[in-house]
């Protein structure tokens, strides 16, 4: 039995346009009210790209650089995710970057927020926005960046420790859709030492997959 629904978490399908272009998407989103986290982020996060990209990397959430600038993957995770998209051979010009979740969770510690994983609920409440965005650009390849990604647009079952790096193809509501999961970049970050190097080049023969399929 589906456990049952919590009112401050009533899901996105209400303030997500029907049918809208990315300018009407990402004008809509900072009025959506469809998980708590609003509340205590200083702002929505959407994406950066246009509609022409040819893949999409989806990450987890934005962090605390991208909650205060608004944008994306421009932290030290997205920048390392940047010179990876790079070193894959990918064209920036054609990628399209979002998140499962548009509002920063996390806890607060002093003067410092820190991160904390969005839940089943959140990721469940946000997955509209995210259905909505893939709809509109429609990409040759899609990049779940870690396992909060790849459940919200590839499902549950995924096993990003198992299938990173391979093509996943399934079938979803609007057509066959292509996915190439890999970790987040800010798990390369995580890894000690010189063990990073390694888990950087991993990321980057991952990406490299995505980008082959273009070819």
């Amino acid at each position: 039995m589906a456990a049952p629904q919590r009112p401050d978490r009533p899901g996105a399908d209400a303030w997500v346009p029907p049918d809208a272009d990315l300018d009407a998407l990402r004008a809509a989103a900072p009025a959506c009210r469809g998980c708590e986290l609003w509340e205590a982020a200083t702002q929505v996060v959407v994406s950066s790209g246009d509609a022409s990209a040819r893949v999409v990397l989806v990450g987890e959430q934005p962090g605390d650089v991208e909650d205060l600038e608004g944008v994306p993957f421009v932290g030290p995770a997205g920048k390392l995710l940047m010179r990876a998209v790079e070193e894959a051979g990918l064209d920036r010009r054609e990628v399209y970057l979002t998140n499962a979740v548009k509002h920063f969770r996390f806890t607060p510690r002093g003067k410092r927020r820190i991160h904390q994983s969005p839940d089943v609920g959140h990721i469940t409440a946000c997955r509209p926005w995210v259905e909505a965005e893939l709809r509109t650009v429609d990409p040759d390849v899609v990049v779940p960046l870690g396992a909060t990604a790849a459940r919200s647009v590839m499902g549950p079952g995924v096993k990003v420790s198992q299938q990173r790096g391979q093509l996943v193809v399934q079938q979803t509501p609007d057509g066959e859709r292509r996915f190439v999961p890999t970790v987040h970049p800010s798990a390369v970050l995580r890894v000690p030492g010189a063990d990073r190097r390694a888990a950087y080049d991993a990321l980057v023969a991952d990406l490299r997959v995505a980008a082959d399929l273009l070819e």
